[in-house]
């Protein structure tokens, strides 16, 4: 009843010790002893696990993939070219069996395919080049939807963004619908020309894309658009009319 307790409150080893653990957020308690006996303070691995405990350092369990966010916010309705941009993946095979995959990027407003861009991968790199290119002939998009693939949730596509300064909105997971545009586009490629053809080559590929591309912004009529093909759609854009009429540009249907 008498005993008094001895025992230090260690404050120098806490102090260090927790700047070792703010700085190596990682390293569990036995990785920090080894860092603290390489300057001396060396202890019993019982009492590091208890000054580890008290100091409440616990290496916290992730919960995930770090996940890409953009914008959340509802998107409007475009009401121009350029306004708005989707994009997605297709995938097909060779006649060899060897999987090819498809980037296509479409204009929300005029419906235009502004490109397929096919290879055995596409990276988040590569379709940052693919989107400076269509840039340079087009211009740039105020805003580009997608789903949360991880070539499109890359470092690669958010410095991207970012440095371009363009809004980038990722569609919920599960949620295929809030990219209505692209998707329906992708039915009508593969319906009208994957399930068609049988692609000897990646050279035989790209040769065909091209040609249906070209094909459906030019001579396929767009039910979408009042009948008209994407190239016309764009040509019809209506300019801002005179004072005291509406002048909410849209397409002249």
């Amino acid at each position: 009843m008498r005993y008094a307790h001895r025992r230090g409150d260690d404050g120098d080893l806490r102090s260090r010790l927790r700047e070792i653990a703010l700085e190596r957020r990682r390293f569990g308690y036995r990785r920090l002893g080894i860092m603290l006996a390489r300057e001396g303070l060396v202890m019993n691995h019982k009492k590091l696990l208890r000054l580890y405990r008290e100091e409440n350092l616990r290496v916290r369990r992730r919960r995930g993939r770090k996940r890409a966010m953009g914008t959340r916010a509802p998107m409007t309705l475009p009401q121009g070219p350029n306004q708005r941009w989707s994009l997605d993946f297709v995938s097909d095979t060779l006649v060899c069996s060897r999987r090819i995959r498809i980037l296509a990027v479409v204009d929300d407003f005029t419906r235009e395919n502004l490109a397929l861009v096919v290879d055995t991968s596409l990276s988040g790199a590569r379709v940052a080049r693919e989107l400076d290119a269509i840039i340079a002939v087009r211009g740039k998009p105020l805003m580009i939807v997608s789903d949360n693939g991880t070539e499109l949730t890359s470092l690669a596509i958010l410095r991207w963004a970012q440095d371009r300064q363009i809004e980038w909105h990722y569609i919920a997971p599960g949620k295929p619908q809030q990219n209505g545009y692209v998707e329906s586009f992708n039915g009508r490629l593969r319906d009208e020309c994957l399930n068609e053809t049988l692609f000897a080559s990646l050279s035989h590929a790209r040769s065909v894309l091209r040609a249906w591309r070209h094909d459906y912004n030019h001579v396929r009529p767009h039910s979408g658009i009042g009948g008209l093909t994407p190239a016309d759609a764009a040509r019809r854009v209506v300019q801002p009319c005179p004072q005291g009429h509406d002048d909410n540009p849209g397409l002249q249907l």
